[in-house]
């Protein structure tokens, strides 16, 4: 049973990010095993409770799955001490005073905080060692890594600039992995721009302000925030979130944040979060070459367990080009429909899919959108490129602008010149829409409209 439970641990370290299962299910051990009834042995009470609170399903799953035969766990403390304690423990007394009560005994977690949820869950394949290098991300993986890996103290801050798709989102979870894996104990916040903003609100609205500030000037020591440009134009969040950053920085925490702009191109952006937010390390990442693109399929198709030829993958790495993302969305499809209909992977079945994903991009331009918007709004494209400010025109030109994001390649500067805006004037509108669509208001009803008709090429 001994053998069993080794290759149980096994598992479910494949199964859970590696920080978790350092904390929480390497310190267990078997004990004994009586009529289906599997006792495990936890360092402690606060090891005891997370685990049959978070894992149990899990252990017994596995259990079921290498054994063959059901069981039931029951987890002890392994010190006896513990024990004795635990049965001593009044009832009547709340978890917090019980747990006091038994703190001497805590050998492996002295100093486990009880706190409010650090924001967004990190995910579990977002690591550097599932992160694929090439000319295009060299740097900003070196950057992440020798910031979570503590080699240059001087460097906490890190700004990662790319388009969506490019892989910052994994560099930052990346980070954050590794400072956990190591430092299991370290306040590790990962957030958007929105959540923070959202926080602020409730704070505010409830009255817990204080708490909120607390949070991020004092109990934090890793912050990794996402889409930093949705603060465009939300001057008290950016007022909130310098002051914050000041703490932070005067602390020598670890700061990384992420955008598709510079922060002097995002547009109502205060001064003083600007200079917090260029003070630090600003990297880009590029679109990957062919050979990167190969790698990343090869390495995505192995982690998914799914055998692709290497005439196939050669395919894709040459038609999806666009960003990561994108060969993933591939990979994924052609994988789906090869199981769906039974066939084996191979190049017809490849170009099915890809042609699909591709067809959209090569064949909706600027011109299209900008004629199927006017015709639908019953402007003239002479009027949405004015200068007029009129509702009934600058809300078909946002639209035109997030649609023109949405299905062309196009940069900003590019998107922005075709409506006789500055590209700062695109990203305002891209991010009012992007609002729009988060709600279920008309202009989300009048864009989900336009898209059926854009990818049903009814234009």
């Amino acid at each position: 049973m001994e053998l069993i439970w080794e290759k149980v641990k096994t598992v479910v370290k494949n199964n859970i990010p590696g920080h978790s299962y350092k904390m929480w299910i390497e310190p267990l051990e078997y004990s004994d095993a009586q009529d289906g009834n599997i006792t495990i042995t936890c360092p402690n009470l606060f090891s005891k409770r997370r685990v049959q609170e978070n894992y149990r399903f899990l252990l017994e799953s596995e259990f079921k799955n290498i054994s063959g035969n059901t069981c039931t766990l029951d987890f002890s403390i392994s010190d006896p001490r513990e024990n004795k304690k635990r049965k001593n423990m009044d009832p009547s007394r709340s978890l917090t005073e019980n747990i006091e009560k038994a703190e001497g005994h805590q050998k492996f977690l002295p100093q486990l905080r009880f706190q409010s949820p650090l924001g967004r869950l990190l995910r579990k394949d977002y690591t550097f060692d599932n992160f694929v290098v090439g000319n295009n991300n060299d740097f900003a993986y070196s950057a992440a890594l020798s910031m979570a890996s503590n080699r240059h103290s001087s460097q906490n801050s890190l700004f990662l600039l790319s388009k969506t798709g490019m892989g910052k989102s994994h560099l930052s979870q990346a980070v954050g992995h590794q400072i956990l894996s190591s430092k299991p104990m370290e306040r590790v916040y990962y957030i958007t721009a929105e959540d923070f903003t959202n926080e602020m609100i409730h704070a505010f609205r409830h009255d817990s302000i204080s708490r909120f500030k607390e949070k991020y000037r004092s109990n934090c020591d890793v912050l990794l925030l996402e889409d930093i440009h949705f603060l465009s134009g939300k001057e008290r969040t950016q007022i909130e979130l310098s002051l914050a950053l000041d703490y932070l920085y005067e602390n020598n925490k670890k700061i990384i944040f992420t955008s598709c702009c510079l922060p002097g191109d995002i547009p109502k952006l205060s001064e003083q979060l600007s200079s917090r937010l260029s003070c630090g390390l600003i990297s880009n990442i590029e679109p990957p070459n062919f050979a990167t693109r190969v790698r990343i399929l090869q390495k995505k198709s192995k982690s998914r367990g799914i055998h692709i030829p290497d005439d196939v993958i050669n395919y894709i790495a040459d038609e999806l080009s666009d960003n990561v993302r994108q060969l993933e969305s591939g990979l994924i499809g052609i994988a789906a429909k090869s199981s769906l209909l039974g066939r084996q992977i191979d190049l017809e079945l490849a170009k099915s899919v890809v042609q699909n994903i591709t067809k959209r991009n090569k064949t909706i331009t600027l011109s299209i959108i900008k004629k199927l918007v006017c015709q639908d709004f019953r402007i003239s494209e002479k009027d949405i490129i004015s200068r007029s400010r009129k509702q009934s025109i600058v809300v078909p030109r946002q639209i035109s602008m997030y649609l023109a994001r949405k299905y062309t390649q196009q940069p900003l500067q590019a998107i922005g010149k075709s409506f006789n805006r500055q590209h700062a004037t695109a990203i305002h509108s891209i991010g009012i829409i992007d609002q729009e669509m988060k709600k279920s208001g008309p202009i989300k009803k009048q864009v989900e409209y336009l898209c059926k008709k854009l990818d049903d090429g009814n234009f």
